[in-house]
């Protein structure tokens, strides 16, 4: 996917910055679809019919946000630099290890879950636990790439979308 790059001490709008993100988590191996189908996961025994279009809508949505884009362009960064061996140690080892006592990567992605209230919060420890879908993949990758950040972010995306569905089917926004 080619996407225009902002010039240089530009700011970009958030729509282009959204188009930005989305070819970022492609080039790690995650799809709009991918995120969708945790957010169905999560969300179809509580919202009576629930389409896989509404939770890419909400997923897309979510990404509009420009906390999300900066957590996202900030994680994938770290991630893609310990990978090239480009940080310093202990952090280097720390990161290409995904070491269970560092936990910035899910400071980070609290830091999308928080924009949608207290259920993103259960809705992101349920998906960072049980790590279904494309969060497994990715997190199984450890030996190939370094996706400490990214499994963490995905699953931040994901909660954050269902609890999006969630107060929307609550004030009867969802159709």
């Amino acid at each position: 996917m080619s996407v225009a790059q902002p010039k240089e001490n530009q700011y970009a709008s958030s729509l282009l910055l959204k188009q930005l993100v989305i070819a970022w988590l492609e080039r790690r191996g995650v799809t709009l679809e991918d995120i969708a189908r945790l957010v169905y996961e999560v969300q179809q025994k509580y919202i009576h019919d629930l389409t896989m279009a509404a939770c890419r809508e909400s997923v897309e949505r979510v990404l509009e946000k420009r906390e999300v884009q900066n957590a996202i362009f900030t994680g994938i960064a770290i991630d893609e630099l310990a990978e090239k061996g480009q940080l310093a140690e202990p952090l280097a080892t720390m990161l290409r290890n995904d070491d269970g006592l560092y936990g910035i990567d899910e400071v980070m992605a609290l830091s999308i879950v928080n924009i949608y209230g207290s259920i993103g919060f259960t809705n992101f420890g349920y998906l960072d636990k049980v790590k279904p879908g494309i969060i497994g993949v990715v997190n199984s990758k450890k030996n190939e790439k370094v996706n400490t950040f990214l499994d963490d972010l995905v699953a931040a995306i994901a909660a954050a979308a269902s609890s999006r569905l969630a107060h929307r089917d609550r004030d009867g926004l969802l159709k």
